[in-house]
């Protein structure tokens, strides 16, 4: 019991202590489940959609994949495989613009490999994820001249 209390104390301390969240600010949980055979992004984008979240990140994701389509670091194209590959990690940010989404997957082995999830991974037995969203930001993705591609741009609501 004691170790909760002093867990609950640091949550505590560590929200009443950051410069853009506070205690008020409104959270909701999303949890679902996909099923053998459903696309993972596909799946989490439905949520998004169907639930209007403006601004979202994965809380936490377990499952397996029968196949995978991951792009690498710095890679023009993704590459896939076949197999039975456990969901190592999923994280990422959400909202109806565009997920921005990276994975990681291994195999029987333990060999680990990850990368930006594209579509095409299909669940072998299950996904099981959590989405976290708030209402005080939302998030869109746009060109800032930083980089060529549409980046996170973060707007308080």
């Amino acid at each position: 019991m004691q170790v909760y209390k002093v867990l609950l104390t640091a949550i505590l301390f560590a929200a009443g202590c950051s410069n853009h969240t506070t205690m008020k600010d409104k959270y909701n949980i999303y949890a679902f489940r996909l099923r053998p055979g459903e696309d993972l992004k596909k799946g989490i984008e439905k949520q998004v959609l169907d639930h209007h979240i403006r601004a979202g990140w994965i809380a936490t994701c377990v499952g397996s994949l029968t196949r995978y389509n991951i792009r690498f670091a710095n890679q023009p194209d993704s590459a896939s495989g076949e197999g039975h590959f456990e969901i190592v990690s999923l994280a990422g940010t959400l909202s109806a613009n565009g997920p921005h989404l990276h994975i990681s997957i291994s195999d029987s082995t333990g060999k680990t490999i990850g990368g930006h999830l594209m579509d095409g991974n299909i669940v072998y037995t299950t996904a099981e994820i959590i989405i976290a969203t708030t209402d005080k930001y939302q998030f869109t993705r746009e060109k800032d001249g930083t980089t060529a591609w549409d980046e996170l741009q973060v707007k308080e609501n």
